[in-house]
């Protein structure tokens, strides 16, 4: 099975990253955080989340730790302001001291770090007494149309395919998971809920492009198909999907969204 590729920011930002955007803004509205906050934000990709931050949260300070140094780069390249610092790290062992910062915010990044639980531990050591820690995923198995669509199609002509599905694979990505999570880590007031922002498509290339960028499970699965393979994907996508009499393909996407306070 071949690994997905984080590394690429530009091909990312086509394929999810522009969705993220979107569900960034909303997921900000429900923390409720007061102004001139220290942010983390781990896993920050190629910065949706951290300029959503920026731009809307008003933060006193940023700080963004990701394991890819290529989003890292991307990242910098595409966040420019004083109050953000992006650094290498990882989610089950962060740089940062105990009780370093005001809120952890963590974007579409948890269901892929291997140990989540250590994380959210990790979260919850370097958040200081009363801070938020927070963190958005993409609901893979019903909620985010544009893969739903993608996975059907190649699992109906590779039944290989269907091993690769996030939704079958990412089972932290569901309520009920993240509310244990936030649970264990010895974090109070836990909630969830689910925010859905609408993924609008100009057309079938606008759709199928970003797959070819390889970066993430679906698009490294394309990778691996000789042409005639992709050539058969994309025609029986270009079947299914729903596409509207100016051509555009309009789908939603969902993301589960989790919150809990630290103890004092």
């Amino acid at each position: 099975m071949a690994h997905p590729v984080w590394a690429d920011g530009d091909a990312y930002e086509a394929y999810v990253g522009r969705w993220s955007r979107l569900v960034a803004a909303d997921f900000l509205r429900g923390l409720d955080v007061p102004p001139g906050r220290h942010w983390l934000d781990v896993g920050c990709g190629t910065g949706a989340l951290t300029s959503t931050i920026l731009a809307n949260g008003a933060p006193g300070r940023v700080t963004a730790v990701d394991r890819s140094e290529g989003f890292l780069a991307g990242a910098r390249t595409r966040v420019v302001d004083a109050r953000a610092t992006f650094h290498a790290g990882d989610a089950r062992a962060l740089p940062l001291p105990d009780r370093a910062v005001d809120v952890v915010v963590s974007g579409l990044a948890l269901n892929f770090v291997p140990e989540p639980a250590r994380a959210v531990a990790e979260f919850a050591r370097v958040v200081r007494p009363a801070g938020v820690v927070a963190a958005y995923v993409w609901d893979y198995a019903d909620g985010m149309a544009m893969m739903r669509h993608f996975w059907a199609a190649a699992a109906e002509l590779d039944p290989v395919a269907a091993e690769l599905d996030e939704g079958r694979r990412f089972t932290v990505c569901q309520p009920d998971a993240l509310r244990v999570l936030w649970v264990d880590a010895g974090l109070g007031e836990v909630s969830v809920r689910p925010v859905e922002v609408p993924t609008v498509f100009a057309d079938l290339a606008d759709y199928w492009t970003p797959f070819l960028g390889g970066q993430g499970a679906a698009p490294t699965y394309v990778t691996t198909l000789a042409e005639p393979g992709r050539a058969a994907l994309r025609e029986l996508l270009a079947a299914r999907l729903p596409v509207e009499p100016d051509g555009s393909i309009r789908l939603t996407a969902r993301a589960w969204a989790v919150r809990g306070v630290a103890s004092e």
